[in-house]
């Protein structure tokens, strides 16, 4: 009995939090933290969850496939970030619709979950997609909200401190225990993505 409460819990919990995603998508360039753009970027990325879920998932999956590919994302990732993102605010054009921002949140939490070690080359290439994409749609949101480019640099700056934490753990776990609680960890950031894509094509 106290499973099923928990299970009911743990969807009701997974719904509130998928409403609370979907939000207006200029609104989620206007956090504004009253320290100025830097802190408005930090303060976007931590609570744009189809931000952050991606990038936890690709510092997990780098740390999984070994401490070279955990550096390399470490510094692959928010560096395509910033570059993407300043196309995206140079243009004004967004390079995709937000259900690709979700479905990235998928793929790499079905990878996390697999928990398969993956080649140098796929994990550099999977972390210069992701910061593309994931910078170009922050950048042309920026621009659309009249707001400051350094916001990109709060963004990357945040990008950098979540990879370099997670990345390093999931390196470094070796039981087999807690290499199962990380690839839970995928297969959760998968179930929400998928919630997204779904809630992206309703209707």
């Amino acid at each position: 009995m106290s499973s099923a409460k928990t299970l009911r819990g743990t969807w009701l919990a997974l719904f509130g939090l998928l409403l609370s995603l979907r939000a207006p998508a200029a609104e989620a360039h206007l956090v504004t933290t009253g320290l100025g753009p830097l802190y408005d970027g930090i303060s976007h990325f931590l609570v744009s969850f189809e931000d952050l879920l991606p990038v936890i998932a690709m510092a997990l999956l780098a740390g999984l496939s070994g401490p070279r590919a955990g550096r390399r994302a470490l510094f692959v990732l928010p560096a395509a970030w910033l570059a993407g993102g300043l196309a995206g605010f140079l243009t004004g054009a967004a390079a995709a619709g937000a259900w690709v921002a979700a479905f990235s949140a998928l793929v790499l939490g079905l990878l996390v979950a697999a928990d398969r070690r993956l080649p140098l080359a796929v994990v550099t290439s999977l972390a210069g997609a992701l910061g593309l994409l994931h910078g170009w749609l922050n950048g042309a949101g920026i621009a659309a909200a009249n707001r400051e480019g350094l916001a990109l640099l709060g963004i990357g700056g945040a990008v950098f401190v979540v990879v370099a934490l997670l990345a390093a753990v999931a390196a470094a776990v070796q039981a087999q225990a807690a290499r199962i609680a990380v690839r839970v960890a995928g297969s959760w950031i998968a179930a929400v993505g998928l919630l997204l894509v779904g809630w992206q094509f309703r209707g």
